[in-house]
């Protein structure tokens, strides 16, 4: 595993911090405005399924690797709902913001 505080890029950093703290106030303070994701290739609305997948349901990410400059994680990811389970994890940063992620099943 990667500690949170060896991750690369800081914004996704700051990202795997808010999510693993299930701190929503820093979470959307990391999202750029109008930030879009998508979950095993489908968009989905991002704060419904933040919500359903992350601070409802306790997730957490293990940081498994990473690659593209910290942009690009395998994080083995668990919550209440779905148990534990391998995923991949894109960002586009911009402005020190996460614009999109990407995840799904890795």
């Amino acid at each position: 595993m990667i500690a949170t505080a060896e991750l690369t890029d800081p914004t996704v950093r700051a990202f795997v911090a808010a999510v693993n703290k299930h701190d929503k106030n820093a979470f959307d303070a990391l999202l750029a405005p109008g930030a879009t994701m998508s979950d095993d290739g489908s968009d989905r609305d991002l704060a419904e399924w933040t919500d359903r997948e992350i601070f409802t349901t306790r997730g957490h990410m293990d940081v498994v690797e990473e690659a593209d400059s910290g942009r690009s994680l395998v994080v083995d990811y668990r919550n209440d709902t779905w148990g534990s389970m391998r995923t991949r994890w894109e960002f586009t940063v911009d402005g020190g913001k996460v614009a999109r992620f990407e995840t799904g099943q890795a």
